[in-house]
């Protein structure tokens, strides 16, 4: 069996090309969270077949993802296509009584959960949160904008004069401000870690994914979105407008601007507008996926006991109440 190894910092990550698909499964991605006060538990496995490494967190001798609000997903750090084994490995040596992974997409769920099963501990999945997307299917922008319900068509035709809208691929300290000043005085929730999310907008910017848009109404910034693009798939990860903008619909405008980039010029196959089941998303994603939960516990350590004895009278009673 391959033994495992683990690191408390990202920057003692073996240094072959461990990475996966999306914003949130980079090693860059990971350095935010530490350099932003998260503690990581890097456990990793590799051998000639390839490395696999969970970026984790340590919580009282139970393990959990390390991640934040802003990530839409968290998965394995992989070299591509590393035998299944080596997850079976990994799972095997794990430290700690219980671990906790989510927003996994079923893909991921079903390998770990069935590495983890492999490996003796004793695993629970359920769904944990929902994720709104477009498959483009090569449509046009005009093609999909036919498709868009009623109301949200009759919006954009009325009021799409009433700002003007400007793209940009590069980071701007100014546009980034006045994000954060739209956001402050719009109907969204205090910002979990604004410098983290400056950072990773930076970041972004650096690697060649970033798109940022802004509508302003005579002159002053009315709406800001920023989003992400790469390997086919652009990422909607922050929007929002003024209230006292709200009678000219200006986030209305502005997002139609911006899926008119990433399909005619980007050409992407995919827009995810990451978690969460705001009416909203639906007049413009056509399809939900879930992300899963995956709670795994060792059987044979007493501290799980009470967990596993809750879990196993849920599965008695389900039945029963189903009947």
């Amino acid at each position: 069996m391959t033994a495992i190894a683990y690191h408390g910092t990202v920057n003692d990550l073996p240094s072959c090309d461990l990475a996966g698909k999306g914003p949130f499964v980079r090693p860059s991605w990971f350095a935010l969270l530490e350099r932003a006060g998260q503690r990581p538990l890097l456990a990793t496995v590799a051998d000639e077949r390839g490395a696999i490494a969970l970026p984790l967190v340590e919580k009282a001798g139970r393990l959990d993802i390390l991640s934040n609000w802003y990530a839409f997903t968290w998965s394995p750090l992989a070299t591509p296509a590393p035998p299944t084994s080596l997850y079976v490995d990994l799972a095997s040596q794990l430290g700690g009584h219980a671990v906790t992974l989510s927003k996994l997409t079923e893909q991921d769920a079903d390998r770990l959960e069935g590495a983890f099963r492999k490996a003796g501990w004793h695993v629970a999945r359920d769904v944990c949160d929902t994720n709104h997307y477009l498959p483009v299917a090569g449509r046009s922008y005009a093609e999909y904008l036919a498709a868009r319900p009623g109301p949200l068509r009759t919006t954009l035709k009325r009021k799409a004069k009433k700002v003007e809208v400007r793209l940009s691929r590069q980071f701007d300290a100014a546009d980034w401000s006045a994000y954060e000043h739209i956001y402050a005085n719009s109907w969204k929730p205090e910002e979990g870690d604004p410098a983290l999310l400056r950072a990773f907008a930076q970041q972004e910017s650096e690697a060649g994914h970033y798109l940022f848009g802004m509508a302003t109404a005579g002159g002053e910034p009315v709406a800001a979105q920023f989003w992400t693009v790469e390997q086919g798939t652009a990422y909607i990860h922050k929007l929002a407008h003024l209230e006292s903008a709200q009678p000219l619909s200006p986030g209305t405008t502005l997002t139609a601007a911006l899926m008119e980039q990433v399909i005619d010029r980007d050409h992407v196959a995919e827009v995810d507008f990451g978690t969460g089941n705001d009416g909203y998303k639906a007049d413009w994603m056509e399809a939900t996926r879930p992300r899963f939960r995956l709670t795994c516990l060792r059987p044979g350590n007493p501290r799980n006991w009470p967990a596993l004895a809750k879990q196993a009278l849920r599965k008695l009673v389900s039945p029963i109440g189903a009947g």
